[in-house]
């Protein structure tokens, strides 16, 4: 994705911690033989360094993993359309765009099948996305879940590289009333998740 010098990330905290709160994104691998890319969202587990998730064995994405392994992880959020008469004297004048933030790992795949290594990432992701324990024991051999393993796959994903993009029109502080007004206004499921974080950006955060 394109990243101008005004939308990067101010530093590799800013997206570290936007990311911390964001948990669900799009997987994209190539497709084989060069059919279209298999994109598919998912839960997941980022614990810094590496991903960390399952999927149903019958998923097509395997096939394309085995094919190539690299991976590229797409979370976004706090997106919201900005129409034009916000960002000028008027609506002839402006030109609309988007605002969101979204960050990108590209990553390297490793396929996990054996029963072990599956239960300990699905005892991970349960930690993170349960953290109040009501979800049994999770053992390769023992408890609720072992007999299911072998229906789904795990997947490693090890990060190689992060694109972090955050396009608030920070280089143009002459029209952030007017826009932060607009979307306070306007009150669109996701324009307050742009309104915090186009302020937040303006106050350094």
């Amino acid at each position: 994705m394109l990243i101008n010098p005004w939308d990067a990330a101010r530093d590799e905290n800013e997206w570290r911690e936007w990311l911390r709160t964001r948990d669900f994104g799009q997987i994209a691998v190539n497709g084989v033989d060069g059919a279209a890319p298999v994109v598919v969202p998912t839960h997941f587990l980022f614990d810094g360094d590496e991903i960390v998730l399952h999927l149903a064995r019958p998923n097509p994405i395997w096939a394309a993993l085995e094919a190539n392994p690299a991976a590229l992880m797409s979370v976004y959020d706090d997106y919201a359309y900005i129409p034009s008469g916000w960002r000028g004297d008027s609506p002839q004048t402006g030109v609309p765009t988007s605002y969101y933030a979204s960050v990108q790992l590209d990553c390297l795949a490793e396929i996990v099948d054996d029963g072990e290594g599956k239960a300990e990432i699905l005892r991970r992701q349960l930690a993170h996305h349960q953290p109040a324990g009501d979800h049994g024991e999770m053992a390769a051999d023992a408890g609720p879940y072992h007999k299911r393993l072998s229906a789904l796959r795990g997947l490693r994903l090890r990060v190689v590289e992060v694109r972090a993009k955050f396009k608030f029109d920070d280089h143009r502080p002459e029209v952030r009333e007017r826009v932060s007004a607009g979307l306070a206004e306007r009150g669109l499921p996701t324009d307050a998740g742009a309104r915090a974080r186009q302020l937040g950006r303006a106050a350094g955060g």
